[in-house]
C-alpha cells in the first residue's frame, strides 16, 4: 500500500498542499492532475522518497518502479544495463557476484557469500533478466541491435524509453511515472497503455495527455484547492464531478442567499416593533443559512484563439516528388521518398508514424521556402514545394532554441511580429497565455520550456498565419493548455500541418492523415477515427 497521512509541503508563504490524507490502493491506477505549478512532481518526489515532506508521513511498498528524469544519469552503461537497474537488488547483487567470480583466489567466505548471492538471484528473477529487460525494450520500441550499446549513442527519445522500461522492470509493487508518454510515439503509447492496463500493483502517473488517463486510470488524484481529492473514473470523468460539485455549491449557495434576503427584509420591517421573537428567530435563520464557502481554484486556463489576418488561395500547398535525405555511416539516409500532395484551404492534416520514421524532416523540407518562416536550416533535396497565393505560415518548433533568441524581453521579442499592435495589446496576449503584471520584461535567456511555449502560442496570435505548423506543440503544456490549445485549433478557419503524439489531438482536430512507414506516406482523405477503422477492417 501507499499512502500519506497530514503531509504538508509549502515554500515560503505559498503552500502547495496541505495535511493531505490519500491513499493509493493496489490493483488502482491514479492520474495525478493539476496545472503547471501545483505541486504534482514535488508530489511525486516525496511519495518516490527522493523529497521530505515538511510535516507528516509516508508509507511506501518495498520495491517501486520510479521513471527517471535525468537522461543522462546512465550514459557510461549499456542500455540492457540500465533496464535491469530498475531492481536495485538483484543489480547489486549481480555486480557483488560477477566481481567474486573475477578473483583467481576464492576463500571460503567467498563461496559462502556467492551462495547467499545466487540466492538473491534467484529469487529476483535474475537467471532471466535480460530476457525480460529486451521484452520490455522492445515493447517501447528499442530493437534488439541496441541493446547492447551504451546510453551515450541513443537518442533523447530512445533514452526515455530504456528509462522507462527501467521503472517497469523486475515486477515493482508500485510504479511512479512522471510524464510517461513525453517523446513517445502512439504505437509506444498504446503499448505503454496495454501494459498498465494488465499491471496489478498500484500506479500513480503524471501526464499532459488527457486520452492517455482517460485509457489508463481508474482514479483520479486531483492536487487543487491546496488539498488533494480523489474522483473514480479518467480524467473527463474527473473534471465532471468538479464542474457538478462546484454547481452543486454554487446553486445551494444562490437559493440561501434569495432566502436570507426575504429574512432581513422581514428583521428590518419588524426590528423596532412588537414582534421581537420572531425577529430573534430570523436573525438565527440567517445565521445558519450562511453561504457554504467556495474556495478558489488554482487551476488557470489560458485562453488561445488563432486568427487569420486573410485567408490564403484555395489550395494552401502544393508539392510533387519531395525527397529529403541524411548523410549516414552507411551512406545517404533516404527519409522522404517522393512524397506529392496537394492541400487546400482549411484542411487540418495530421502527421503520424513511429518516431525517427521522418515526420519532422517532412516538415523541415516543406517549410524550406515557406513564407514568414524564420527558422534556419530547412532544405530539400529534390522536388518542388510552392505555397498558395497569399500564404503566410506560423509555425512551432520542437526546438525553441532556434525560435526564440536570447537577449530579449518577451515584450520587445514579440513586438516584430505585430509592429501595429501597441504594448498594452502585447500585454493581452501575453496575458491570455497566463503571463501576469511585469512578467512580459522577463528575458528570454531564463524561460522555462512551458513558458516558451507559452510564449510561441502569443507570437502565432500576432502573426494571425493562415497555415499553422506544429511539430510537437503539447510536449511542456499542462492539461489545461493542453485542452485550451485544442479547442482552438478546432475552431481555426486556416489550413494545419500538425506533429504530435496527443491522440485526442489528433482525433479531435485532424481532418486528414498522413501516416509515415518504412514503406512510404499513406495519404488518408478524412479524419482520424475513419483512418483507423479503414486500417482495422
Amino acid at each position: 500500500m501507499l499512502s500519506v497521512q497530514n503531509v504538508t509541503m509549502r515554500y515560503g508563504s505559498r503552500i502547495l498542499f496541505e495535511d493531505v490524507t490519500t491513499t493509493f490502493n493496489p490493483g488502482r491506477r491514479y492520474g495525478l492532475t493539476g496545472p503547471n505549478g501545483s505541486g504534482k512532481s514535488t508530489f511525486m518526489k516525496i511519495l518516490a522518497g527522493e523529497l521530505e515532506q515538511q510535516k507528516g508521513n509516508v508509507v511506501a511498498p518495498r520495491k517501486m518502479g520510479i521513471l527517471r528524469q535525468d537522461q543522462f544519469a546512465f550514459d557510461q552503461f549499456r542500455v540492457i544495463d540500465t533496464v535491469i537497474m530498475g531492481n536495485k537488488g538483484l543489480w547489486t547483487a549481480l555486480q557483488e557476484r560477477d566481481a567474486i567470480y573475477e578473483k583467481t583466489d576464492m576463500t571460503d567466505e567467498d563461496g559462502m557469500r556467492l551462495g547467499e548471492l545466487e540466492g538473491t538471484v534467484a529469487d529476483e528473477d535474475g537467471y532471466t533478466a535480460e530476457s525480460d529487460a529486451a521484452v520490455l525494450l522492445d515493447g517501447l520500441g528499442i530493437p534488439e541491435s541496441l541493446h547492447g550499446r551504451l546510453m551515450s549513442e541513443l537518442q533523447g527519445g530512445q533514452k526515455v524509453r530504456v528509462l522507462l522500461s527501467q521503472a517497469l522492470f523486475g515486477n515493482p509493487q508500485a510504479l511512479l511515472l512522471d510524464e510517461p508518454t513525453n517523446h513517445l510515439d502512439l504505437d509506444s503509447i498504446h503499448w505503454l497503455e496495454e501494459f498498465l492496463s494488465r499491471y496489478k500493483g498500484t500506479v500513480v502517473v503524471i501526464s499532459h495527455d488527457r486520452h492517455f488517463l482517460n485509457n489508463v486510470c481508474t482514479h483520479i488524484a486531483d492536487i487543487d484547492y491546496q488539498t488533494i481529492i480523489q474522483y473514480t473514473g479518467g480524467y473527463d470523468d474527473m473534471v465532471m464531478a468538479k464542474i457538478q460539485v462546484r454547481s452543486r455549491i454554487e446553486s445551494e449557495n444562490a437559493q440561501r442567499e434569495k432566502k436570507i434576503d426575504q429574512l432581513n427584509e422581514f428583521i428590518q420591517r419588524f426590528a423596532a416593533g412588537t414582534r421581537s421573537s420572531q425577529v430573534n428567530s430570523r436573525r438565527k435563520e440567517v445565521e445558519r443559512l450562511q453561504p457554504s464557502d467556495l474556495a478558489r481554484s488554482n487551476i488557470q486556463r489560458p485562453f488561445i484563439k488563432f486568427d487569420q489576418r486573410r485567408p490564403s488561395g484555395r489550395y494552401a500547398l502544393d508539392f510533387e516528388k519531395v525527397r529529403k535525405g541524411y548523410d549516414s555511416d552507411a551512406g545517404r539516409l533516404e527519409v522522404i521518398r517522393g512524397f506529392t500532395a496537394m492541400v487546400q484551404r482549411g484542411e487540418k492534416i495530421a502527421l503520424i508514424g513511429r518516431n525517427g520514421i521522418g515526420k519532422t524532416t517532412l516538415l523541415n523540407a516543406l517549410l524550406a521556402n515557406a513564407p514568414q518562416v524564420t527558422e534556419r536550416g530547412r532544405a530539400i533535396d529534390a522536388g518542388e514545394v510552392k505555397w498558395g497565393h497569399e500564404a503566410s505560415v506560423g509555425y512551432f518548433s520542437q526546438d525553441f532554441a532556434e525560435s526564440i533568441p536570447k537577449g530579449w524581453t518577451m515584450v520587445d521579442w514579440l513586438r516584430q511580429f505585430d509592429p501595429e499592435a501597441t504594448i498594452e495589446q502585447i500585454r493581452g496576449v501575453l496575458g491570455q497565455m497566463l503571463f501576469r503584471g511585469d512578467e512580459g520584461t522577463k528575458m528570454t535567456d531564463v524561460l522555462s520550456g512551458g513558458e516558451s511555449c507559452r510564449l510561441m502560442f502569443c507570437k502565432l496570435m500576432l502573426q494571425k498565419p493562415n497555415v499553422l505548423v506544429f511539430d510537437e506543440p503539447t510536449n511542456h503544456l499542462d492539461l489545461e493548455a493542453v485542452i485550451a490549445l485544442n479547442a482552438a485549433l478546432q475552431k481555426y478557419e486556416g489550413t494545419i500541418l500538425l506533429v504530435t503524439h496527443d491522440e485526442d489531438l489528433i482525433d479531435e482536430v485532424a481532418t486528414r492523415i498522413w501516416h509515415l512507414t518504412d514503406e512510404g506516406i499513406e495519404d488518408f482523405q478524412g479524419p482520424y477515427d475513419e483512418y483507423r477503422a479503414n486500417a482495422g477492417a
